[in-house]
């Protein structure tokens, strides 16, 4: 069942690549129950489309500014996002 509500566009800047960074945001993703995708970009950096409720992709924007143990975050920018998705997955790099 595709969700609706706040949908936000995240880019993350820091030591997010070759750290775990992406499956570690799929696994909190599918605990908070929010949708969506991420993937690496060719700059360094970590893109991803979280949808949910306002409150779980809240609590998946704070998750974002630390990620996984090895992660180093430097910055993550929060815009307004688009879409509809039925489950949160792994893209490939853009």
């Amino acid at each position: 069942m595709a969700r609706t509500g706040t949908v936000v566009h995240l880019v993350v800047r820091g030591r997010v690549q070759g750290v775990g960074y992406r499956g570690s945001m799929v696994e909190q993703a599918e605990r908070l129950g929010v949708t969506g995708w991420v993937r690496n970009r060719r700059d360094g950096s970590v893109e991803a489309m979280v949808a949910g409720d306002t409150a779980a992709v809240e609590q998946m924007i704070d998750w974002a500014r630390t990620g996984p143990r090895l992660a180093v975050v430097d910055s993550v920018d929060v815009r307004p996002g688009e879409g509809s998705f039925t489950r949160f997955d792994q893209q490939p790099t853009a």
